[in-house]
């Protein structure tokens, strides 16, 4: 919420119709700002509708990313002011980039992406849809991410080659502070430095 206000005060536009919206509410205001059900958010007057959707589960993300199209509610990117984008960067719509963040140059990222606090994205990179980074992720350069991969606090994905990226899975989850110095398969959780698949009981 304070990125999203910031970002219109940045454009000159008026930030008093920002709300919370949670079909579960724990109360009636955050911070400040009102908190409505989704069906209280539709009935709004409004022109038109917009939506920054802040939830890691990337399921859910995906979920409700799908009802606000089907309901005529426009995907809403925010950024903070301080985000570093360099060249050639492509970014799919909904994206939330928290505060120092950076993205540097020749790097595709799809649709919903979250990067929170200190994380980067080098050179040559390719991320998919649905992807989260948790606070201090290092992503270096020639790494592909895949759809719904979760990238936990504090992690490193060391750098691939032009010829050979590192991948990352689809549904994978690579966890706080693991190292990862070479290919994550799809929906397995890594650990640890270097980082491995997390055992199961």
């Amino acid at each position: 919420m304070p990125l999203a206000r910031e970002q219109l005060q940045r454009q000159g536009l008026n930030c008093a119709q920002l709300v919370f919206i949670d079909d579960q509410p724990q109360a009636e205001q955050i911070n400040g700002r009102p908190v409505l059900r989704y069906t209280e958010f539709l009935a709004c007057a409004a022109k038109e509708r917009y939506v920054a959707l802040a939830i890691a589960n990337s399921a859910v993300r995906a979920k409700l990313a799908q009802q606000c199209a089907e309901d005529g509610i426009q995907p809403w990117a925010v950024q903070a002011a301080n985000v570093v984008i360099m060249d050639e960067v492509r970014i799919g719509e909904g994206a939330l980039l928290c505060p120092f963040v950076t993205l540097t140059s020749n790097i595709q990222i799809g649709r919903y992406f979250h990067a929170n606090l200190y994380s980067y994205v080098e050179h040559d990179c390719m991320i998919g849809d649905y992807v989260t980074f948790a606070p201090g992720v290092h992503c270096n350069g020639n790494i592909v991410i895949e759809d719904h991969a979760y990238i936990g606090t504090g992690a490193i994905i060391k750098q691939g080659s032009p010829d050979r990226p590192l991948v990352i899975g689809h549904h994978a989850v690579v966890g706080m502070g693991a190292v990862v110095t070479k290919d994550v398969p799809p929906e397995t959780t890594v650990i640890g430095n270097p980082a491995r698949p997390m055992e199961k009981d």
